[in-house]
């Protein structure tokens, strides 16, 4: 199972950052591998992504949640097997870390080899400087969840 851990700290308070990330159905504005995605309900969103030049499709469940700390997620059927967690930290008053976990079967020969070569990290960085600039040129959220999903 390939794994990417990255950080990237964000000049923005911590729950401006959260709430953000609650906003799923944004994601495309800063993720470059996700195409859509449709939140269901509280807890279930449809996700389409492009990797390695394959779209592929699948359900994902929020498995945790708690306001301006972390969301965790695991996919439920589709294309993919993954799992993954976003957990925000308050340096100060005005600016916050973020630092994102994802755990994935590699599927396909490119992809196996995206992991090998570390592509995969490089991309991951990428989109949290994504976000970062996303983040700080809004200064505020677009919109949030506050809601508690307990593990």
């Amino acid at each position: 199972m390939a794994q990417v851990i990255e950080t990237i700290d964000v000049d923005v308070p911590v729950n401006v950052a959260y709430n953000q990330w609650t906003q799923f159905e944004t994601f495309p504005e800063f993720l470059s591998f996700v195409e859509s995605i449709t939140q269901i309900d509280d807890t279930h969103t449809h996700w389409k992504v492009k990797i390695a030049g394959a779209v592929r499709e699948f359900d994902a469940t929020i498995t945790e949640q708690h306001a301006d700390e972390r969301v965790a997620w695991n996919s439920t059927g589709g294309d993919e097997n993954h799992a993954g967690v976003v957990t925000f930290h308050k340096i100060t008053d005005t600016t916050s870390r973020v630092t994102v976990q994802l755990d994935w079967e590699a599927e396909g020969f490119l992809e196996k080899v995206g992991a090998v070569f570390g592509v995969d990290d490089i991309a991951i960085k990428s989109d949290l400087k994504n976000f970062k600039k996303f983040i700080e040129s809004q200064g505020s959220s677009t919109g949030q969840w506050r809601g508690d999903v307990a593990n």
